[in-house]
């Protein structure tokens, strides 16, 4: 039978990413590629598709909506999909982590409800990927480990909670649906060239450094004991394509974090060597460093979110030993971030002025 996958957050990065390196890994396997997009996204999808796609017929641009049920498909398509798919793979979702509430459960929980409903009515169907994060384990601290998930954890904001439930219901599906379940761990830019197309979690951090870089000298944030789990974009991508087709992953749930992360101090350090040629020195507490994020110009002018500083001191560990045992022998492996940090601060230097991949700040 041909393999005809199915794709939702179309055309954002992660989706985007991950149907070159599906198309790279598998293309002789791979029959036709679904995306699921907004209405008011088909233009821009469509016009995507035909700059990226080498084959263009290779792909069908679907409207349809994950907040609404039967995700909004016309039903003369949803037929020829319900004929048709062998791997789902949910990506969309909001990952702001200043999400208000409503819209996180909306889109998050109900969304993903919505998705694994129309999941099971797939006749074909061979894999459902799902799209979690590592930070569904919320305020835990010591060793987070892949086969755990309700353990009766509270959250630091609304976008980790909201994915925790909507993971909830991804695995009550385990038994019924073959599933696979990512967590990545906080995802930056290409590992070799830096690209990426939004400066958010680490590069908070280097946004803050290009804009106190006049002062005599930068403190450490905190006392940063907390691990720094930032992985690159392409180790996800390959570790994603591999695990979500090898029937290696089926029924399982992994963490792509960083087998050995750095120290929130530590990663503070490196950063601000390579973009600034110093050290810093000193160290500020992390209430006062946070609390001039509160107010939207000093927010804006950083370009940095007050919810990011709560990272810096949760001090969690992701074990990853179930997605590195299964990795062996494909090539795939998490290279060490200070590797990374070289071509990234490139990048970022590059094109910092950019104001397409700056988060929007209310």
């Amino acid at each position: 039978m041909n393999t005809n996958l199915f794709l939702t957050g179309y055309p954002g990065f992660l989706a985007s990413s991950l149907i070159e390196q599906l198309l790279h890994d598998h293309h002789k396997q791979i029959d036709h590629i679904y995306l699921l997009v907004l209405p008011n996204m088909r233009h821009k999808a469509t016009e995507e598709l035909k700059k990226t796609a080498n084959d263009p017929s290779k792909f069908t641009v679907v409207t349809g909506d994950i907040t609404q049920q039967g995700l909004g498909i016309e039903t003369s398509m949803n037929q020829e999909l319900q004929n048709k798919i062998t791997h789902v793979f949910h990506l969309a979702a909001i990952y702001d982590l200043a999400v208000p509430k409503d819209i996180a459960y909306q889109v998050n929980v109900l969304g993903t409800n919505n998705v694994n409903t129309w999941v099971k009515e797939l006749p074909n169907l061979q894999r459902y990927i799902y799209f979690s994060t590592a930070y569904v384990s919320g305020k835990r601290e010591g060793k987070i480990y892949e086969h755990e998930l309700e353990m009766g954890q509270s959250f630091k904001n609304h976008y980790e909670q909201t994915k925790y439930m909507a993971e909830v219901l991804v695995e009550e599906m385990k038994d019924k649906v073959p599933t696979t379940i990512i967590r990545p761990g906080v995802v930056k830019g290409h590992s070799k060239t830096g690209y990426t197309i939004k400066f958010d979690g680490l590069y908070f951090m280097l946004n803050m450094l290009d804009k106190l870089r006049f002062l005599p000298f930068v403190p450490y944030i905190g006392d940063g004991e907390a691990e720094g789990n930032f992985v690159p974009a392409d180790y996800v991508l390959q570790a994603t394509s591999y695990l979500s087709i090898d029937p290696i992953g089926e029924g399982k749930t992994y963490h792509l974090t960083d087998p050995k992360p750095y120290k929130m101090w530590e990663l503070q350090k490196m950063l601000t060597e390579h973009y600034l040629g110093t050290t810093p020195k000193g160290k500020i507490p992390l209430d006062f460093a946070r609390t001039p994020l509160r107010w939207r110009p000093i927010r804006k002018w950083l370009q940095a979110e007050p919810e990011a500083m709560d990272y810096f001191t949760t001090t969690s560990s992701y074990d990853c030993s179930q997605t590195v045992k299964d990795l062996e022998g494909s090539g795939i492996t998490c290279p060490d971030l200070k590797d990374t940090l070289k071509p990234m601060v490139y990048f970022y230097r590059k094109y910092k002025d950019d104001f397409t991949r700056q988060i929007e700040f209310d």
